[in-house]
């Protein structure tokens, strides 16, 4: 399973809860594109909109070696492929006061393009600078306990 893209800012702005894995509906060649590495998922985000689950602002570059003529918008809107009761169970949860949906990584599972989902709640400012502190001091444990090792 190789990682095409990860959204790390989602995980220090928000307490992921769940997570789901969604297959993505490509066009032409952007799973080529995909295969580079050329995505990113910083702005990106999943609405739940009549019965669909759509990924938005999920940047994918043109393919490099690709035609000119047929080239697609990098930021189009891209339909998540999901089963009926999972994008029912999902968008009741998202609709729910403070919950987003966020795309946390695309990645390849064989051949075929997959986004997982993270059902998530806003961090506010003190819980954010918490995450750092306990970053940190991870850090320094690591540091201690290799020092210690030599």
């Amino acid at each position: 399973m190789k990682d095409v893209a990860r959204n790390k800012k989602a995980y220090y702005d928000y307490n992921i809860e769940e997570t789901y894995e969604a297959g993505i509906a490509l066009l032409g060649t952007e799973a080529k594109s995909l295969r580079e590495g050329k995505a990113n998922l910083k702005e990106a985000y999943v609405l739940v909109r009549d019965g669909e689950a759509v990924l938005l602002n999920c940047h994918i570059s043109p393919y490099s070696h690709g035609s000119t003529h047929s080239e697609l918008e990098p930021t189009r809107t891209r339909k998540l492929l999901l089963h009926k009761k999972e994008i029912e169970r999902i968008g009741s949860k998202a609709a729910l006061k403070g919950y987003t949906l966020l795309p946390l990584k695309i990645y390849f599972k064989g051949s075929r393009a997959k986004v997982l989902v993270g059902l998530g709640k806003g961090k506010r400012f003190f819980e954010k600078r918490d995450t750092i502190k306990e970053r940190e001091a991870r850090v320094e444990i690591q540091r201690a306990l290799k020092d210690r090792n030599q």
